[in-house]
């Protein structure tokens, strides 16, 4: 009896040992798991692809998340979540708890980058941004046409691939394009989408002005339907530039719009056999949506938009006024077309289908030459004493005058245009 009682005695000291340090190793564990972890700023990890439990806590452990890799794992499996725990790049937050990281990896809460495409890059230079994206991985295979791509913020994550996101881009102008096409005007002269997408090219090469895109598409499409060529300078840019492999930074001159290049709209009527650049929603939108209008010409006023004219009158005194700063709010562009007699190799202004040049503007009249003014006739006593003979009358300069105001009011503007 007494070795039973010896034995229940220690067997209940044992129990109450055990309990006490599966207790006390308990409340360990969880105040390791919820209390705050020694981070003391925010840190970022990549979890590499097939990294099991034990490699991610050890990971946490040596780059200072968590203190004890261990309550990691114990607690990833007592949670049942570590088979939900996903690779990519994080980031943990100061004092990040075993728990909460662990939320973070099961939750595939990864860092988002943000790679924005702006409206009107070709597509070599689209695929340079994705070249220069530190984060996707892989190449990104054969440059795609241009127009296929559309311009936006596309979020993405660590090891999203470059081509999975150019495939994005494909995708999202295809669905972009085939939504606008059927919202078209009926009486458009476009004959698909993929034209629908070259105007839009061109649209959005000759204007950053949001506002501006639906009446220079009107402009357009108001030439396609006379038969006028659209003389658009950014065409002639795309074909200096190789059809897009490299950007021409400096001016056009009036040879450049000679180039021998089924782009050159200076030269071919219609459209180009394809778009220039990728065009975003707002011009897609104000290729199959263009404003209702009668303008034909428009020309840059210096300040980032342009002056729209109905006639070729109209535009050439637009152009003369822009070229000599003749208007309020209009500044003289170097780019501007030549006067007569100036430099032959001055180019039109940038973004202009137009008509040719208008006569330089004059200036405030100067006094006129000494000699040209036939001198005042002079006294009658005078001329019949030096000599009576009218035939004989000496014409001497006279003093010139000093200029009045009506000098100085400037001439007509003479309109003499001619065919550029």
């Amino acid at each position: 009896m007494m070795a039973f009682l010896r034995f229940l005695t220690w067997s209940l000291i044992t129990a109450g040992v055990v309990v006490a340090v599966i207790g006390g190793g308990g409340y360990w564990l969880y105040r390791e798991a919820e209390g705050p972890g020694p981070l003391t700023e925010p840190r970022t990890l990549i979890v590499p692809p097939h990294t099991g439990i034990s490699g991610i806590a050890d990971l946490l452990a040596n780059e200072g998340v968590i203190r004890y890799g261990l309550v990691f794992q114990l607690i990833a499996g007592l949670s049942a979540r570590g088979g939900a725990l996903k690779a990519g790049e994080y980031e943990f937050p100061a004092g990040t708890s075993v728990l909460q990281a662990l939320e973070i990896i099961a939750g595939g809460k990864t860092i988002k980058h943000r790679l924005t495409i702006p409206e009107g890059l070709t597509s070599v230079e689209v695929m340079a941004l994705l070249r220069d994206a530190p984060a996707l991985d892989g190449d990104t295979g054969p440059t795609p046409s241009e127009g296929e791509l559309l311009p936006d913020t596309y979020v993405y994550s660590y090891g999203e691939t470059r081509k999975e996101l150019v495939e994005r881009m494909r995708k999202a102008m295809a669905h972009a394009l085939a939504e606008l096409w059927q919202k078209r005007r009926p009486d458009l002269p476009l004959v698909s989408p993929q034209e629908a997408v070259t105007l839009a090219s061109v649209v959005e090469k000759e204007t950053a002005r949001e506002e501006e895109r639906a009446h220079v598409a009107g402009v357009f499409i108001n030439r396609l339907r006379l038969g006028m060529k659209l003389q658009s300078d950014p065409t002639v840019l795309f074909s200096l530039g190789g059809n897009g492999a490299a950007r021409v930074e400096r001016p056009l001159t009036h040879a450049d719009l000679a180039v021998n290049s089924p782009y050159n709209t200076y030269l071919i009527k219609g459209l180009p056999p394809g778009p220039i650049a990728n065009p975003g929603r707002t011009a897609l939108r104000a290729a199959v949506r263009p404003e209702r209008t009668e303008d034909l010409f428009f020309v840059a006023d210096g300040t980032g938009g342009h002056v729209f004219a109905k006639t070729l009158a109209d535009q050439s005194r637009n152009i003369g006024l822009r070229h000599h700063g003749g208007a309020a709010g209009v500044d003289t562009d170097p780019a501007a077309p030549a006067a007569p007699g100036a430099a032959p190799n001055a180019a039109p202004p940038n973004g202009l289908p137009t008509a040719p040049p208008a006569a330089e503007p004059p200036r405030p009249a100067k006094p006129a030459p000494a000699a040209a003014r036939p001198a005042k006739p002079a006294p009658a006593s005078a001329t019949r004493a030096t000599n009576p003979a009218p035939a004989a009358v000496v014409l001497r300069p006279a003093k010139p005058r000093q200029p009045t105001d009506k000098d100085r009011r400037p001439r007509p503007i003479a309109d003499q245009p001619t065919t550029r």
